[in-house]
Parts: C-alpha cells; sequence; structure tokens
C-alpha cells in the first residue's frame, strides 16, 4: 500500500521502517527538549499524511522511551485528517528526561479498521464476560 506524505517544515526527518516486516514507522523528534517528572511535551513531525478512509494512523510508544518511563498519550489520527502529527508523550519516571533533536520519539502504525454503524437498543445479547470489569479473570 502506499500513501501520500506531505513535508511541512524544513528539517523534518519522514518516518521510517528500520527491519524487514516491522509494522511501526519510527518519528524523530525535530526540537532538544527535557520532560520533568510528571510533565508531557509535544514533539511535532513536520509532515502530514493522505491515506484512504478505512485506515488509522496510530502513534504508539517506542520500546526504548517507554523502558525508561515515556508514555504516548492519545495517538489517532483519522483519515481524513491533514495537519501535522505529533508524538504527546508523559513522563511517569521520577527522573527529568531528554529527548535530543533527531531521537526516536514514537512509532507510526497505518491499520485497517471497520467503520460501523450504530443500532440503539434496549437489550444486548448474554456473554460469559457479561458486565465484569477490572479483575473479572481474578488475580492468577
Amino acid at each position: 500500500m502506499k500513501i501520500k506524505i506531505k513535508k511541512l517544515k524544513e528539517g523534518a526527518k519522514l518516518p521510517t521502517y528500520h527491519h524487514p516486516g516491522d509494522v511501526g514507522m519510527d518519528m524523530y523528534a525535530m526540537e532538544t527538549f527535557t520532560i520533568p517528572p510528571g510533565g508531557r511535551h509535544h514533539f511535532w513531525h513536520g509532515f502530514a499524511l493522505e491515506f484512504p478512509i478505512g485506515y488509522v494512523a496510530l502513534v504508539k510508544d517506542k520500546g526504548s522511551t517507554s523502558n525508561a518511563g515515556l508514555h504516548c498519550l492519545g495517538g489517532i489520527f483519522d483519515a481524513g485528517y491533514r495537519g501535522e502529527y505529533n508524538t504527546h508523550l508523559v513522563n511517569l519516571s521520577d527522573e527529568p528526561y531528554t529527548v535530543e533533536t533527531g531521537d526516536k520519539v514514537g512509532q507510526l502504525v497505518i491499520m485497517p479498521v471497520e467503520i460501523v454503524e450504530l443500532e440503539e437498543t434496549h437489550t444486548l445479547s448474554e456473554s460469559a464476560r457479561g458486565e465484569g470489569r477490572f479483575g473479572s479473570t481474578g488475580r492468577k
């Protein structure tokens, strides 16, 4: 599948796959920024995408940054969005974390999705789980 990508800013590094079969394309920081413990920051990437309806672009964690206590917030980009992509990171660790220009800060995954039609009803069918929430499968 080919999708269109438009560079919006000088110096933007476009997303890249690093290994055959990878599903996540690395996205790169365009600035140096230190995220304090409990802090968060949007890293803008300087590109926009165009892809068909029936697909979604997801921004997910990088293993290296998640091991350091960083986590991506949000990260769903719909097919109709034509604005600049970003990675919104929160620092869940007790230490500040410095992202340098050019560092990998997120992974971009393009995948098919089903566009559904909701049908309101007064009843739902029974299931094995029912209304079970947190801990519905037990601890062990």
